[in-house]
């Protein structure tokens, strides 16, 4: 029993090696780019963003894993069970952008009281991020939200995925329209009929309601923020 507990106990503490490890290894290639205060903040912000899932994984007790982070593409956590409906799902979605934009919120506070334009840089980072985030398309956390509603919203994502490509460039979105690919199929193939629509995607009309104005509200909030975060940080001087 001694020694099911000590390796237990040097599981768990691999897990958390793990997780702080990468985190470091995300703070020294950040830091090595944009400066030790800005990767801090960076990281910091990353990490507020994936506990606000874990929190929510496991308030609805779901088993979660420690975040793993790797630079430029971000960070997630690992959800050992997947919830039981789309209820849960939106929920624990929501719970990263929720408190991800609390913590860009306070940076931004502290920045305009410190008169710091690096701060100010993180919090757009985070608005950004969070904005981003919550682009109506899973795996995107706003996919998760709006699944609620129903999968075809899925369908809206595409073409904001692909202006953000023909506007920025980038593999990374790539990457992230490869893992998207699976969930567009799934929306186009959806039937209200279907037996999953009948079950994990059966929620009240009031539920649905109630999510979908959570993240409108939010989704405008970030989207301000970041506009009027960005126009700070280009003004001389800044």
């Amino acid at each position: 029993m001694k020694l099911l507990l000590l390796l237990f106990s040097g599981l768990k503490f691999g897990k958390l090696l793990a997780s702080g490890g990468t985190m470091l290894l995300s703070l020294l290639v950040y830091a090595a780019i944009y400066g030790w205060r800005y990767a801090a903040g960076f990281i910091a912000l990353l990490f507020v963003h994936e506990m606000g899932h874990y929190l929510a994984a496991r308030h609805k007790g779901l088993p979660v894993g420690l975040p793993t982070f790797i630079p430029f593409v971000g960070a997630w956590i690992e959800l050992k069970q997947m919830p039981h409906d789309a209820q849960t799902e939106a929920f624990v979605g929501l719970g990263g952008p929720l408190l991800g934009t609390v913590g860009a919120t306070l940076c931004y506070l502290l920045a305009r009281n410190w008169d710091a334009d690096w701060l100010l840089a993180v919090s757009y980072a985070g608005f950004f991020l969070n904005l981003f985030n919550l682009i109506p398309l899973s795996p995107f956390d706003g996919g998760r939200i709006t699944a609620v509603l129903s999968p075809r919203i899925w369908l809206l994502g595409v073409p904001v995925l692909v202006g953000l490509f023909f506007w920025r460039p980038s593999p990374i979105l790539i990457l992230f329209a490869i893992l998207a690919y699976p969930q567009v199929m799934k929306a186009l193939r959806f039937r209200k009929d279907s037996l999953e629509a009948q079950t994990y995607y059966a929620v009240p009309a009031a539920v649905k309601w109630e999510y979908g104005s959570y993240y409108l509200v939010l989704a405008a909030f970030l989207a301000l923020m970041t506009h009027d975060v960005h126009e700070m940080l280009a003004r001389p001087g800044a």
